[in-house]
């Protein structure tokens, strides 16, 4: 809780993964991905609740041992690779204000594909969210300037083109505007901002960037190089 107002954590953790098989229960550096968000909020005084939203048994066990709560199966509808993450955190709210019998105020998700997070991260989010009356906060890393949207290119039948047509004025990096992509650090946002404008991304919404290495992890590349990056930060 901050101040009057009740928080909820939830872990998004489906069976189905494409890029690694099982991905919520890979290990990292020995701990599986959704263990370590289990004990991330143990670090996080402000959480009243944690829990995960998941369809598979094996991921709820190993949530429930890392001290997340799985109080609910996520039902077959919202376990799909198209679902997005507003209806999950929806449903993950009303079934926890049903169970519990309270209301939360603020929800935060906690992707475990984010290994490389730390409490401070979340708990600035949330101080951002509460002391500056957003509707939802983010986090954000810059992106680098090699991935910048007019430095991309289209493949047609083996034909190059740019992907934005402004591309083909760029000559130096240093004509390009920054821009930002989503780390999966933390989302937190207000519960109108989910059940009345049923989304993550309010009408306000800020941006807490971190200027660190983070990985959001897709691939078996992803998870060496955050194991990698964590290595070396310990160094």
């Amino acid at each position: 809780m901050i101040g009057t107002q009740r928080i909820l954590a939830v872990c998004p953790a489906r069976g189905g993964s494409k890029g690694i098989p099982l991905k919520n229960l890979t290990p990292f550096l020995g701990i599986p991905l959704v263990a370590r968000v289990g004990q991330l909020v143990k670090e996080i005084p402000f959480i009243d609740r944690a829990v995960v939203s998941t369809d598979h048994p094996e991921i709820a066990e190993c949530a429930k041992k890392s001290g997340l709560d799985a109080p609910f199966f996520r039902p077959p509808d919202l376990s799909g690779d198209r679902i997005s993450d507003a209806p999950v955190l929806i449903h993950a709210l009303e079934e926890m204000e049903h169970q519990d019998n309270v209301q939360y105020d603020i929800v935060i998700m906690l992707q475990p594909t984010s290994p490389l997070r730390r409490p401070e991260h979340v708990i600035q989010a949330i101080e951002m969210l509460v002391n500056e009356q957003w509707d939802a906060v983010w986090t954000l890393s810059e992106t680098d300037s090699k991935s910048h949207p007019l430095k991309q290119l289209t493949l047609d039948s083996g034909r190059i083109d740019y992907y934005d047509p402004n591309g083909s004025q760029i000559i130096a990096r240093q004509q390009l505007t920054p821009v930002y992509h989503r780390n999966g650090v933390a989302y937190v946002m207000t519960r109108n901002c989910l059940l009345e404008g049923r989304s993550i991304m309010g009408q306000r919404t800020g941006a807490l960037l971190l200027d660190e290495d983070l990985v959001s992890i897709d691939t078996m590349w992803d998870l060496e190089l955050a194991e990698f990056i964590y290595a070396k930060n310990q160094a």
